[in-house]
């Protein structure tokens, strides 16, 4: 096969790869028999790990992970690995940004500091994994504000945008978020790993 999997079905994540890298993606629900690898890891860094080589050493080609979150200071870095679940397993976003805003009743701004962390593995079958990271820097507000994004965006304020994530529009937030801040390090270095 040529081309890269990546271990993702999302196809606005799988075009902003496609563009920024200039490669043939295959998502992996065009793969034969997909496989849905369970994030067991306790670290972003571990489960993008655990997804690139399962599904690398399952079809024998090179894949792409990567696996994202958001860590509040004030929480000791929850909701971090748990952060799609954070409220229960059926990943409810309104839920899990209520119980953020729940744990956080009472802490000053200046104490509300909290990022996006976004790790990208990009897994080579019979060889090494490499890892390209991103963040995203802000604190949580108390109310959400913003329509646009999804999960904890409306209470994810960017000081230098002066907006929460969901008050900026999709162009505007890809080019500050995580994931974009973490692509660009992995095209940084894309050539290079390719090739060794």
């Amino acid at each position: 096969m040529t081309g890269v999997i990546i271990a993702s079905s999302n196809q606005g994540k799988i075009a902003e790869f496609r563009d920024l890298l200039g490669v043939d993606f295959h998502p992996l629900s065009e793969m034969p028999d997909p496989i849905e690898v369970e994030e067991t890891g306790t670290t972003f860094h571990a489960n993008a790990r655990l997804k690139a080589e399962t599904i690398a050493e399952r079809y024998g080609t090179v894949t792409l992970a990567d696996d994202s979150g958001l860590v509040v200071d004030a929480l000791d870095g929850r909701p971090g690995v748990y952060s799609a679940r954070y409220a229960g397993e059926e990943k409810n976003d309104r839920r899990n940004l209520e119980k953020v805003l729940s744990e956080l009743k009472g802490v000053p701004k200046e104490k509300r500091t909290a990022r996006f962390y976004c790790v990208i593995a990009l897994s080579i079958p019979g060889g090494t994994t490499h890892f390209a990271t991103g963040t995203c820097e802000g604190y949580i507000i108390h109310q959400p504000t913003g329509t646009h994004g999804f999960g904890y965006d409306p209470i994810f304020y960017v000081p230098e945008q002066m907006k929460t994530l969901a008050e900026l529009t999709s162009d505007q937030k890809n080019k500050i978020s995580h994931r974009a801040e973490a692509m660009q390090d992995l095209k940084k270095h894309w050539q290079e790993w390719m090739e060794g």
